[in-house]
């Protein structure tokens, strides 16, 4: 799904920023609410990142405009440590509230050496890699996972799943480097994509059950501490998400400041090492030309987008399409 799309429109940064803001103001977002999860959805379409990017800005307007969701959440702090701070996010989409967890995560980081944010009673939080990455600029390593209330349980289904396919939530390491691109592993933990879910791909169960051991194993750490640790299934969640229906999720960042440990500079000059090394002294792939590490394909692509505008497929165009439609704004490209 996030490869180039063969066929494609060229969008550029600005008019989708602001396309995109205007859309979220119109379904009673506050300037500084759109701003925010518009930047982050297009930050996403400049890293390649397309499942991730604008095209999911036509069901979050959506759910705000139905009610699913908070359009005007009251953020409050629920609990404080000096490591850790818990955040309610009253029902809105996940990106505010993991904003401000991961900014007291970074501050707390910064006093003590770690520091975690926990956000309860909110929607989906888009890429996890938008938190890490802002912890990777403040001198600090990060990680974030997201689950969400009921996961893993499948009793409603006509017949049991196989195991083999279970859960797909996001997850993150994000790692600076100095003159080489930082590593940020920004994944779903499943092996399989979701749309891979066919005969076709069955037999790789029995061929390579070790990959689907561990995408098992990933998937319930991640759902655990994303979820049931933030409190996602608390009682009080009964009623959060009676009133709002997508607010079903918990979210998890942690931040450990480099320096409190080890000298930073020292620490990216490792991490330029070992990016380089793994680039010229390992061969590539079947069928990719370069041996990179996650993130580096990333860096590659927010350069190229910045300057040549944002390359929008047939998926993109599609949901945007619709959101336009719906809400009156013309597209943000020529057609």
């Amino acid at each position: 799904m996030n490869r180039p799309p063969e066929d494609y429109v060229v969008v550029h940064e600005d008019r989708l920023l602001s396309l995109t803001v205007t859309c979220f103001e119109k379904v009673g977002l506050s300037p500084d609410h759109a701003q925010l999860i518009s930047r982050l959805l297009v930050n996403s379409d400049l890293r390649g990142v397309r499942s991730h990017g604008v095209r999911a800005a036509s069901g979050y307007t959506r759910s705000f405009a139905e009610g699913h969701c908070n359009s005007r959440p009251a953020l409050k702090v629920i609990s404080e440590s000096p490591t850790a701070v818990v955040i309610d996010g009253d029902g809105t989409l996940g990106y505010w509230p993991m904003v401000e967890a991961t900014r007291h995560a970074i501050t707390k980081a910064k006093e003590v050496g770690m520091g975690m944010g926990l956000v309860r009673h909110i929607g989906h939080y888009g890429s996890a890699g938008h938190y890490t990455r802002m912890c990777m600029e403040e001198d600090c390593i990060g990680f974030s996972v997201q689950g969400y209330r009921g996961q893993g349980n499948a009793r409603e289904q006509e017949t049991k799943p196989q195991i083999g396919y279970f859960g797909n939530p996001p997850l993150c390491f994000a790692i600076p480097a100095g003159d080489e691109p930082p590593v940020v592993l920004d994944v779903a933990t499943r092996i399989l994509a979701d749309y891979q879910q066919s005969p076709e791909f069955d037999d790789l169960l029995t061929r390579i059950p070790a990959a689907f051991f561990k995408s098992i194993g990933y998937g319930a750490v991640a759902s655990l501490l994303g979820g049931a640790l933030a409190g996602a299934s608390l009682p009080e969640a009964d009623e959060i998400q009676a009133r709002w229906s997508g607010a079903r999720h918990g979210g998890m960042v942690m931040a450990i400041h480099i320096d409190t440990v080890v000298p930073g500079q020292s620490f990216r000059k490792e991490v330029d090492r070992f990016v380089k090394d793994i680039r010229e002294s390992w061969a590539p792939l079947p069928g990719y030309e370069e041996t990179l590490l996650p993130g580096a394909i990333e860096e590659k692509n927010m350069k190229h987008h910045r300057v040549n505008g944002i390359r929008f497929g047939e998926m993109e165009q599609a949901s945007v399409r619709d959101m336009c439609e719906r809400l009156d704004e013309p597209v943000p490209w020529n057609e």
